[in-house]
């Protein structure tokens, strides 16, 4: 595919939004590099670097005209797990390589992979996976149902709220003080749910498990600075969750475990 050099830039720039959304919803380090580079190469560029660290991109791609284009991209948000939206990417990367779209054609279908979270399934999963796992590690039943009630709440705060805090860190540690307190203040009332089996499912929907995994396995493939860039960060995301649980605990007088 020939392009103009206003399209080598746009093109650019919407490898750049691929990038950005891929390392945002969960894809590791090698995936949102490789498929910046095959992107490229699919159209036209005879050499692409890429370097992804967690909290920029940086593109620089030289086409057969001569033209050299680079830019950066700074990533206010890393980390997520809305794999549906990297699947959708994925397929995508993969479908322009066989056969390149045109520009205009690239960027309808990149907005299209934006398409925002059903609210429904988020908090229905969300729900599920909570009381599931209270009952999983020893609760009983009505563990499980409270601890999908409160998993509405950590909703919530996850949708509504998160924007305000600075970073994960406060996120973790303030939404889980707030959840704290309620399941200890509830269990001191009602005798028959357990606080810490509660804890145990609802501390689940806020461990970053998926920006762990990736920060291993970028360490093991390689990338080592960005491997552990997010590995400290998960940690103290981790961090910020026992704290806030502790704080929990030791604010409402203890808990029966």
């Amino acid at each position: 595919m020939t392009l103009t050099k206003g399209d080598e830039y746009k093109l650019l720039h919407l490898l750049l939004d691929m990038g950005e959304m891929m390392y945002c919803s969960g894809g590791e380090v090698r995936r949102v590099e490789n498929t910046i580079s095959l992107m490229g190469k699919a159209y036209g560029a005879v050499e692409t670097s890429v370097m992804v660290i967690t909290a920029s991109i940086i593109v620089t791609m030289k086409f057969a005209d001569g033209n050299l284009v680079t830019e950066t991209r700074r990533i206010a948000s890393a980390g997520g797990n809305r794999l549906w939206r990297l699947e959708r990417l994925n397929a995508l990367s993969r479908k322009c390589c066989e056969e390149p779209l045109e520009i205009e054609q690239l960027e309808v279908e990149i907005k299209n992979c934006k398409e925002p979270m059903n609210l429904f399934k988020f908090c229905f999963g969300s729900s599920l996976a909570a009381g599931a796992f209270a009952v999983f590690f020893g609760g009983n039943i009505y563990d499980g149902i409270f601890a999908a009630l409160v998993a509405l709440l950590i909703c919530f705060f996850q949708r509504k709220l998160s924007k305000i805090f600075p970073n994960n860190i406060i996120f973790n540690l303030v939404c889980s003080f707030v959840v704290g307190v309620l399941i200890s203040l509830s269990a001191k009332f009602i005798p028959f749910i357990n606080a810490d089996m509660i804890m145990v499912g609802v501390i689940m929907l806020l461990i970053p498990g998926i920006a762990f995994t990736n920060s291993v396995r970028d360490v093991l493939v390689g990338d080592t600075i960005s491997g552990i860039m997010r590995l400290i960060e998960s940690l103290l995301w981790a961090a910020g969750l026992a704290i806030g649980f502790m704080l929990a605990i030791f604010l409402v007088g203890g808990i029966a475990i």
